[in-house]
């Protein structure tokens, strides 16, 4: 059996006497997706930023297979989208695809904007799109390096209905591909669509964990809400 993709061991965040993670043991293999819930203030985004390395643990372990962390393996999707408002949604993921050494970025831009309907606005500024249109071009910038792993916190903010149905597609499309998927969300359908297993936290421990290939809707919600009743 291959070694996860990722393996974290004990992580803890701890800013002064507030303790935002405590004890976070993780694993995730290729082509894996974990739903990582929780209420707000559970340390559920700490933790998708500690995984990118955009926040560092106060003690514990993150492992890669393969080596060291290194960003280039991973794409984020952050609350803040990332992009440069000054230029167009085309510009924007060249530059990004120039920064991970892509031989061809503006072909890789291209295609990324006609999978994410963005191809009629593409010279547009990115600082004039709407909430929605900036949530996905912001996943088409995270998703420009072909990352083996994606992480995504809160990936349908601000998205119509059809641009969700195309996230929800094109997420399950990645993970097939073997590419693994941390997806935070405070909606209990999204992740039983889109995970396999569960991660519940609380108060910045681990107050659930979920698994089935589907994850059921019904068993999430009452593994969700017992977990949070407990902690309480």
């Amino acid at each position: 059996m291959s070694a996860p993709l990722l393996t974290l061991r004990g992580i803890e965040k701890r800013y002064a006497s507030v303790t935002a993670l405590g004890g976070i043991d993780l694993e995730l293999s290729a082509g894996e997706s974990i739903a990582i819930l929780g209420p707000n203030g559970a340390g559920k985004s700490t933790l998708l930023r500690i995984i990118a390395g955009l926040a560092h643990p106060t003690s514990g372990t993150l492992e890669f297979a393969g080596g060291k962390h290194d960003r280039r393996r991973i794409g984020y999707l952050g609350h803040s989208t990332l992009l440069y408002p000054e230029l167009s949604a085309r510009e924007n993921l060249i530059f990004t695809g120039r920064l991970y050494g892509l031989a061809n970025p503006a072909a890789r831009a291209d295609q990324l904007l006609a999978e994410e309907g963005l191809t009629e606005v593409a010279g547009r500024r990115a600082g004039g799109f709407s909430r929605g249109m900036a949530q996905r071009l912001s996943i088409a910038r995270a998703r420009v390096h072909a990352p083996s792993l994606l992480l995504l916190d809160e990936p349908y903010t601000g998205l119509d209905e059809p641009a969700a149905r195309r996230l929800t597609s094109r997420l399950q499309s990645l993970s097939a591909e073997g590419h693994a998927l941390a997806l935070v969300t405070h909606e209990i359908s999204r992740a039983a669509l889109l995970a396999e297993r569960a991660l519940i936290l609380n108060a910045g421990s681990v107050a659930g964990r979920v698994a089935g290939q589907p994850l059921d809707e019904a068993e999430l919600a009452r593994a969700y809400a017992r977990a949070l009743e407990c902690e309480a």
